[in-house]
């Protein structure tokens, strides 16, 4: 096979089945209708060789070709769409571009508003997509350009992406509001006797605490496990438990003050919260934007 022989809008259409799982929402995806994917489908299983897809009740399930296929269409998809975007000066003002960015749910909370609000100011037709993915996703997504940027305290990433320091960030203790504890310290007797909430986030910052904790012996009775934050301040109003969480997110959620905040009684080691990019999108004029607006807004 030659490229010059081949109608590389069959690729979309291989790249669109293979995440939608259906024709029909591929159709949709693409603004085709079913039968005209159904007929580059033939197509591509007679260029490939292989049926790609088989179905299974309501959803196409790729074959182990179509998922080899998967990553060099991805490049080619996204090589594509880059060579487009040079032939676009990107004016923050006037674009109507969508960046994708990835966060935690406590990166949500707490980064989002200013944010947001930054962009309502300066890029008002700017779209922003948002997406918590697992960390082993990461790497791939910023560099196929699913993702634009990622922030967390992601380690991993250092050795394959592009990367900016933003802050440094503490863990701090945080429980309902309690008059007879303002201004004094907690003791480590106080922190184990606590209740805790323990939100069994995917964020490595969280796991990073807990082995700490552990390793120092220092065991905890939780009375309740989660997997996300957005939850736990209406939990302890109604309990009095605690939780240990970035100083920032117990900032954030104390701005009503119905919370005491304590440093925890152990030295527990700062995290470094990140922005990771791809280089293949260094000199890319609206990914370099996005990033330094990223990096003015939320960097200490």
């Amino acid at each position: 096979m030659d490229i010059v022989d081949i109608d590389l809008n069959l690729l979309r259409v291989l790249h669109a089945i293979t995440e939608e799982g259906s024709l029909t929402l591929a159709a949709n995806r693409l603004g085709l209708s079913q039968p005209a994917v159904s007929y580059a489908l033939g197509r591509l299983r007679t260029l490939f060789n292989d049926p790609l897809f088989v179905r299974t009740g309501n959803a196409m399930l790729p074959t182990s070709t179509a998922l080899e296929l998967l990553d060099p269409v991805r490049r080619v998809m996204s090589a594509a769409q880059e060579a487009l975007r040079h032939a676009e000066r990107f004016i923050p003002a006037q674009s109507t571009r969508t960046f994708h960015l990835a966060l935690s749910d406590i990166g949500e909370m707490v980064f989002l508003p200013p944010v947001c609000e930054k962009l309502h100011a300066i890029a008002p037709g700017i779209r922003l997509e948002v997406a918590q993915l697992p960390q082993l996703q990461i790497e791939e997504a910023l560099r196929n350009g699913r993702l634009d940027a990622a922030i967390g305290n992601i380690p991993t990433l250092k050795t394959s992406t592009s990367f900016a320091p933003l802050f440094h960030e503490a863990y701090v203790c945080m429980t309902s509001k309690r008059a007879s504890a303002l201004n004094r310290k907690l003791t480590l007797d106080e922190y184990v006797a606590f209740s805790h909430v323990f939100v069994a986030s995917t964020e490595h910052s969280h796991r990073m605490i807990e082995d700490f904790l552990r390793e120092q012996k220092i065991h905890r009775k939780i009375a309740l496990q989660i997997p996300h934050f957005s939850a736990v301040p209406g939990i302890l109003k109604g309990t009095g438990w605690a939780v240990t969480l970035p100083r920032r997110a117990a900032q954030y959620f104390n701005s009503t003050r119905n919370f005491s905040i304590f440093e925890l009684p152990v030295a527990v080691p700062e995290v470094e919260v990140t922005l990771h990019w791809h280089e293949n999108f260094e000199e890319n004029d609206a990914n370099r934007w996005f990033r330094n607006l990223l990096i003015e807004i939320l960097a200490e």
